[in-house]
């Protein structure tokens, strides 16, 4: 096997520098391997995100070190998740991941700054303005990348691995063509912007009949607020953005008056996404976050999955490199860990985006949920990933909810 520091001049070359590829090259070089970061943008700056990093991503930061920069930039923690359906409101605090529960939903000009930073101090060179225009090739395998920066200057970089970090439209996993499963289509189409003045009690969520929004606070005293529509409706949602974001809160009086009261800070940002998997890696490459799994943003999971992935796929990796097993196989463990632990969530997470009210069945469970506080907790944590769906919508624990609502209010009470 191939062992560190090889004629080659990198063990891997990351595409993509945000929330995904920059803890890989943080996590691999703090392995010892010498690693290429690359991206296009310079940093500190934006893009479209979902923002809330649920407790099993901060518990990630954790271990990373990184938590205190988080809290040290502003952003205020949260850890009550709230859910208003109309006729009652479920509201809990998520089971801990490592010890804690807390959220936060960092601006991206601050978190991918953090990151980027971090692979930095770890030893992994960051390249930025850097424009990755092909992949070379030899014999079927990646065996690095062509490119040029800003100045138009070409360059040709050599890896054992080529890990792609560049998003659900990546251009690493098109070149590769990498299968996609487990398709569905675009379902929701959301905007957001940022408000001050629009206190909130934790990450706030409001469902109406195909409409429905979230807030959580994030840095410099301002809140996101993002307001989805069902996708079949984006015409009509961005030919009066504005309109139709304020028309749609009226659905919930009290909180359209709370935004009429604050100020818009910034334009409106948003879109959709279609739901898929990627297989995530082949010969020479590799792939992480959004460029290997895309879901709806509705359940805000896309940062912690992000995470979750670059210590998966890092692990996987080094112990390919280091011949604990080949490359394929350590590979493979990569995939299947990462589709069993997220498969459950994509399906809730695609439910949700829907839009559509839930089902007489689902109706009579949420309003069995409501007013037990174990389990509006139970279900502030399925959306905060620490409690899988298929463990809270098991039929015994399902079971055990509608009894102990039987109990609360008897027939003919």
């Amino acid at each position: 096997m191939i062992g560190k520091g090889t004629a080659m001049e990198y063990d891997a070359i990351v595409v993509g520098a945000r929330c995904a590829g920059a803890p890989t090259a943080m996590l691999l070089a703090q392995k010892g391997y010498r690693v290429l970061v690359v991206d296009r943008a310079a940093f500190p700056s934006d893009t479209v995100s979902t923002h809330v990093i649920h407790a099993p991503g901060v518990a990630a930061l954790r271990r990373w070190g990184l938590v205190d920069e988080i809290v040290a930039s502003g952003c205020p923690p949260f850890d009550v998740y709230s859910f208003d359906f109309g006729h009652f409101t479920i509201a809990g605090r998520p089971r801990p991941a490592d010890g804690n529960s807390a959220a936060y939903a960092p601006r991206r000009t601050i978190l991918d700054k953090i990151l980027v930073d971090a692979a930095a101090q770890a030893g992994a060179e960051v390249r930025e303005r850097f424009t990755v225009d092909e992949l070379v090739f030899e014999g079927g395998a990646v065996v690095g990348v062509r490119g040029h920066d800003d100045g138009r200057q070409p360059a040709v970089e050599r890896a054992r691995v080529v890990i792609g970090a560049d998003g659900r439209n990546s251009y690493v996993a098109k070149a590769v063509q990498a299968e996609q499963y487990n398709e569905k289509p675009e379902l929701l189409w959301g905007y957001y912007t940022y408000w001050s003045d629009l206190p909130v009690a934790g990450f706030e969520n409001t469902v109406r009949p195909n409409r429905g929004w979230g807030a959580a606070p994030t840095n410099d005293g301002l809140t996101m607020l993002v307001v989805g529509w069902p996708y079949a409706e984006a015409s009509a949602f961005k030919a009066d953005v504005e309109t139709n974001y304020l028309k749609t809160l009226d659905s919930a009086p009290e909180f359209a008056d709370r935004v009429r009261s604050a100020t818009r800070e910034d334009r409106f940002t948003g879109g959709g996404v279609a739901n898929f998997f990627r297989r995530p890696f082949g010969p020479g490459w590799a792939l992480v976050g959004d460029a290997g799994y895309t879901r709806d943003p509705i359940t805000a999971q896309g940062i912690t999955d992000a995470f979750r992935d670059a210590e998966l796929c890092s692990t996987a990796i080094d112990e390919a490199f280091g011949g604990g097993q080949p490359y394929d196989e350590a590979m493979t463990g990569y995939q299947q860990t990462r589709d069993n632990q997220v498969m459950p969530i994509y399906e809730f997470t695609t439910q949700l985006a829907s839009l559509e009210p839930p089902p007489p069945e689902m109706q009579q469970l949420l309003g069995a949920i409501y007013g037990n506080q174990e389990a509006m907790d139970g279900f502030a944590s399925v959306a905060a990933g620490t409690v899988s769906p298929s463990e809270y919508f098991a039929p015994e624990n399902i079971g055990r909810i509608m009894g102990q609502a039987a109990g609360m209010h008897p027939r003919g009470a």
